[in-house]
């Protein structure tokens, strides 16, 4: 399976820029965010409450992986990422990239997968089947950590497999032209995918087997330290909107505004979302969470990296990659 050069190379691309960083103008800041992937944020985005409880302009950014998300952070390009995964997290810290969890984004074990195309008539019974066949996935990202611990899962050798590295979007459009045999992906790609194939495993069965899947918002050491009330405040507001969503009682005011700012129609916007779970300031701050869990996660996620030589090298703990400075300071907002 070649894909360690692929993912190796955009590692080395963000050590060497890691430290170039360039100064934040006091009025305004850029955050990076995904298309197809509806959020309670997005409700706030749209209507300017983050311009307006920082006091600053809030400039937004779209990108199709969590691994373009760290390179543009790298190189100052963007000061915090909304929902990026943990595995393109963890990817860019093991390479030497500064960069801290600041709160969990959401969890979503439904919403990352990886899908069989339906002439193949391969299930979670027949996966062997798999062997020698022609897989797409994003590499260095959540749905990346789910495809190695699904294939380990099955028994499938990843020799056997030709593995190629596609954004969800990229990857649905070749399953559906029949190019691969099995795409990896999230969201409007995932939904795609599922148009043109089965999942070998739902959300629950991967849970048991460990497969957990959360997205996190990040942001460079540097950026946090210097500028730690704003990130709180940042935090406040995205929390604010997660609790509004979580309500149930805004959601025919908050959905068709987070649809349109999705780039999705209503209805594939709320089933997207109510695959999510959203927690609270106090439940990310337990030890499930930001208080040991993720940060055990990360190690764990490292480790399968190196394994299956997608990386070179786990540090040797992830606690300092988690700051809860600026969410317990939003917490007391």
């Amino acid at each position: 399976m070649q894909i360690k050069s692929g993912l190796m190379g955009a590692v080395a691309a963000l050590a060497v820029v890691a430290g170039t960083q360039g100064a934040l103008a006091a009025d305004d800041v850029t955050v990076g965010y995904f298309l197809e992937w509806p959020m309670p944020f997005q409700y706030a985005k749209v209507n300017g409450t983050y311009d307006e409880e920082m006091g600053v302009t809030v400039n937004w950014v779209s990108f199709d992986t969590g691994t373009a998300m760290s390179a543009a952070m790298a190189s100052g390009d963007v000061q915090m990422s909304v929902s990026q995964g943990v595995p393109p997290f963890v990817v860019a810290v093991s390479a030497g990239q500064d960069l801290q969890v600041i709160d969990v984004a959401g969890s979503y074990s439904d919403n990352d997968n990886c899908v069989v195309h339906a002439d193949l008539e391969i299930d979670k019974q027949s996966a062997e089947e798999l062997a020698g066949k022609k897989v797409a996935v994003p590499l260095g990202t959540a749905a990346h950590y789910g495809f190695l611990k699904q294939m380990d899962h099955f028994g499938i050798d990843l020799g056997s497999l030709d593995v190629v590295d596609m954004a969800p979007a990229e990857g649905a459009a070749a399953l559906a032209q029949g190019a691969v045999d099995m795409a990896c992906g999230w969201g409007g790609g995932l939904n795609r995918m599922k148009e043109h194939g089965n999942v070998l495993l739902t959300g629950a069965e991967k849970e048991e087997l460990g497969i957990l899947v959360f997205d996190v918002t990040s942001a460079p050491a540097s950026f946090v330290a210097e500028n730690a009330d704003l990130v709180a405040r940042f935090l406040k507001v995205t929390a604010d909107a997660n609790a509004m969503w979580n309500s149930g009682e805004h959601t025919a005011e908050m959905l068709p505004v987070i649809a349109k700012d999705a780039g999705m129609d209503e209805e594939a916007t709320a089933a997207a979302l109510a695959a999510f779970i959203f927690p609270s300031i106090e439940e990310q701050l337990t030890a499930k969470w930001l208080g040991g869990g993720a940060q055990g996660f990360m190690k764990g996620v490292a480790d399968v990296f190196v394994e299956s030589g997608s990386i070179d090298a786990a540090k040797d703990s992830y606690v300092n990659a988690v700051n809860t400075g600026p969410l317990e300071a939003a917490n007391g907002m």
